[in-house]
């Protein structure tokens, strides 16, 4: 097959490193991989299975690789590209270019041995930073706003620099956790407070992802056991937790992921609390952060032995409170494999 790249984690799939000015070309059993010379060293060490071509003009350069091998077709996933950059290839030869959507996530949502292994470690080298996180906050966060709450987030969570973030934290106290996606303000963590915790880090550029929602008093941990002292809280974080455990202990390889994205869904509704859970049971998790399957209730892709995604229900009650909790997993052997 004849296709052509420019996504890093795409790039970095196919020959085991990239930077942010490369585009990878594979033409039948030749492949190559265009940058500029900022990259000449570092590209030719750790390339692999590719012939590391040098110059600027990496369009231009794919354009005199394509007439020397005078392939017909070439795949592209046009999520990748600009219009501008596609044009400056397609307009200059006579190959027809094969649109594919998510073509690299196609090609990554089986996850061999040794990826189930580097992401089963950045799972839990994140659990180890959530374990230090909550002393962190437990110790120095009260009286704190979020946006320095998620400062020390990102300070622990990379411990000092050793590791790059998932994405950025997400850091919420009470109503702000109400927002799924939600960034800091100025409200100060409290004892007492409901405070939810969003964060992964990466090791060997794969990602981890996890979500606690906690009672926040001195010596909390952000372990999936909490009480809280209002009930309407206390239910709503009941029943995300059974819904967390549900899917846990019932997903399997062979269903669909709606049926997945169910069996969460379902107890969520209810409970009576369907209206808030607004968004999918989960998504894959790998050299991005969101990727291929994507647990929704709408989505008819098989869940198989070897992919990875995240389990995490929520429920977000507007201008009063939102909870989630999250863990990644693997499908192992026809069965849930917490990571």
């Amino acid at each position: 097959m004849n296709y052509m790249l420019l996504n890093e984690n795409a790039i970095y799939y196919e020959c085991g490193y990239s930077c942010d000015n490369a585009l990878y070309l594979r033409l039948g059993s030749e492949a190559y991989f265009i940058t500029d010379g900022r990259y000449t060293i570092d590209a030719k060490q750790h390339v692999k299975g590719a012939k590391v071509v040098i110059n600027g003009d990496l369009y231009g350069e794919a354009v005199k690789l394509l007439k020397k091998a005078k392939v017909k077709k070439v795949v592209f996933d046009p999520k990748e590209w600009s219009v501008a950059g596609f044009e400056k290839i397609s307009s200059q030869t006579k190959v027809t270019f094969k649109a594919k959507p998510d073509f690299s996530h196609k090609k990554r949502i089986i996850k061999s041995d040794a990826e189930l292994k580097i992401i089963a470690k950045a799972a839990k080298l994140g659990a180890k930073a959530f374990k230090t996180l909550a002393k962190e906050f437990s110790r120095n966060g009260f009286g704190e706003d979020e946006f320095t709450l998620t400062h020390r987030a990102r300070t622990v969570l990379g411990d000092f620099g050793k590791f790059d973030l998932s994405f950025e934290p997400i850091v919420a106290v009470n109503a702000n956790a109400a927002k799924p996606h939600a960034t800091p303000t100025k409200t100060k963590l409290k004892k007492g407070d409901l405070l939810l915790v969003d964060a992964g880090l990466k090791y060997k550029r794969y990602c981890s992802d996890r979500t606690r929602t906690v009672f926040a008093q001195e010596g909390f941990k952000f372990k999936t056991r909490q009480h809280f002292s209002q009930k309407k809280i206390q239910k709503a974080y009941d029943t995300v937790l059974k819904a967390h455990d549900n899917a846990i202990a019932k997903a399997r390889s062979g269903m669909k992921a709606k049926k997945v994205d169910a069996l969460t869904r379902d107890i969520i509704e209810k409970a009576g609390f369907g209206e808030y859970y607004v968004h999918s049971t989960g998504h894959g998790v790998g050299l991005d952060i969101h990727e291929m399957p994507y647990i929704s209730k709408k989505s008819d892709t098989i869940i198989e032995d070897g992919m990875v995604y995240t389990i995490e229900p929520g429920i977000y009650i507007p201008n009063e409170f939102g909870i989630r909790i999250e863990d990644m997993v693997a499908m192992v052997d026809g069965k849930v494999k917490v990571l």
